[in-house]
């Protein structure tokens, strides 16, 4: 598991709610369907919850029908990144913040032109600063 060296976990439940800890530390998932932002539309930029880090555009947000906020691209000045993961029996690609290695979810080859990704975030790992 990805850990940032900076901060240990007291710091990391000092500052997380018990469900952000839970998916952001501990690799956790939210139910499908039950996000914050897995219907917004709101224009902006999506944030690490845990860190600020920038990580994705309303821009690239799609209705993937998966449950979970899904976007097609990463920012592109942002901090994701991808790790190989072999977790529950499957082959995954999994997401995290490259500032503070908080567990984001996966991104699937499945999604829609012109990148064919489909990165699968959890709304609990992602804090949206509206545009304007």
């Amino acid at each position: 598991m990805a850990h940032d060296k900076k901060h240990d976990d007291k710091f990391w439940k000092d500052k997380l709610t018990e469900k952000q800890f839970e998916i952001l530390r501990n690799k956790g998932t939210e139910r499908a369907f039950t996000g914050e932002y897995t219907d917004t539309e709101t224009a902006g930029e999506y944030l690490c919850a845990a860190c600020d880090a920038k990580l994705f555009r309303s821009d690239e947000k799609f209705h993937s029908g998966c449950g979970w906020p899904s976007f097609y691209e990463k920012a592109p000045d942002g901090g994701v990144e991808e790790h190989r993961d072999l977790s529950h029996g499957m082959v995954r690609t999994e997401v995290t913040c490259q500032n503070c290695g908080g567990h984001l979810g996966h991104v699937f080859d499945d999604g829609p032109r012109p990148t064919g990704k489909r990165y699968c975030i959890n709304s609990a790992s992602l804090k949206l600063k509206p545009k304007g």
